[in-house]
């Protein structure tokens, strides 16, 4: 059996990555995060929404793209590494259900575990949101409301793609350690040339890549325990590069003017949405 991505699968991921990177480069990431509020880019959801990221899974005589969740997967690593904000997860899945949804000119959240992104900015919301709170947030791109009690029972798929949000963002911080560890010098040589570094960038591809395939599996057998395990392996490796690569940067890592800190902070958020670790935990230990 195959495993390796199709050749449109491929073409999928590529198509989504150039689309970021045109439309929520560096620039962008942190033009709005340098804004008095966070605030969605309606024509970036929308453009979004013609490229079928909203409609993927939809069936063709639907209006949909007609394909399934490990191509989601991919499409959700991207989000993740370009740290694309909003609640994406929520609009993906009320695409077929949610008028406009699936074309991206109507934003979708959802309450997940007590908590609910992006509250004030949508047009639908998924679940009960009475009482919600405002919550001081973490992450400067993921505005968040409290509201009372958690989801007995989150929907895999959203666990699964949150899953794959964090995994494109554990790949991105390994990247960018590497690169930086190539780059830096101290006591006349690059820093990648010193053993701890070294330790520290092949850790970090271990996490991300054993991430990876949990999430790929997951996405193929959408088995729960697997998903939940799945989470697990993506919420460390989000979480944990991320810090390993602030010890690879630094001083440096630490300051505002670098991403590091971004993706430390939207992988602790995106460790509460879906499914939390303990929630996670006590299910693996209850198929074994």
């Amino acid at each position: 059996m195959d495993f390796r991505l199709t050749e449109d699968q491929r073409a999928l991921r590529r198509g989504v990555r150039e689309l970021l990177a045109r439309r929520f480069d560096r620039e962008a990431l942190r033009e709005a995060v340098d804004a008095p509020a966070p605030a969605l880019d309606r024509g970036l959801w929308r453009e979004l929404g013609e490229a079928g990221f909203f409609a993927l899974r939809l069936p063709e005589d639907e209006g949909g793209v007609g394909l399934g969740l490990p191509e989601a997967v991919l499409l959700f690593e991207e989000a993740g590494r370009a740290l694309l904000p909003g609640p994406l997860v929520a609009t993906h899945l009320a695409a077929g259900t949610v008028p406009g949804a699936a074309e991206g000119t109507v934003v979708v959240t959802a309450a997940s575990e007590g908590l609910v992104p992006w509250l004030d900015e949508a047009d639908a919301v998924s679940g009960d949101v009475t009482g919600a709170a405002p919550l001081r947030s973490v992450d400067p791109l993921t505005p968040l409301h409290r509201v009372a009690g958690t989801d007995g029972h989150p929907a895999g798929e959203a666990v699964l793609l949150h899953a794959a949000e964090q995994v494109g963002s554990a790949g991105r911080t390994t990247e960018a350690a590497v690169a930086y560890a190539r780059e830096r010098e101290q006591f006349g040589q690059v820093i990648g040339g010193f053993q701890a570094v070294k330790h520290l960038c092949a850790g970090m591809l271990v996490r991300a890549e054993l991430a990876r395939a949990a999430v790929r599996a997951a996405a193929v057998t959408a088995d729960p325990v697997e998903i939940a395990g799945a989470k697990l392996l993506a919420d460390e490796a989000a979480v944990g590069n991320a810090r390993d690569c602030l010890q690879v940067h630094g001083g440096m890592g630490f300051t505002w003017e670098a991403d590091v800190h971004l993706h430390l902070k939207r992988a602790w958020v995106r460790a509460r949405l879906g499914m939390t670790a303990e929630r996670a935990e006590e299910a693996v230990a209850a198929s074994l």
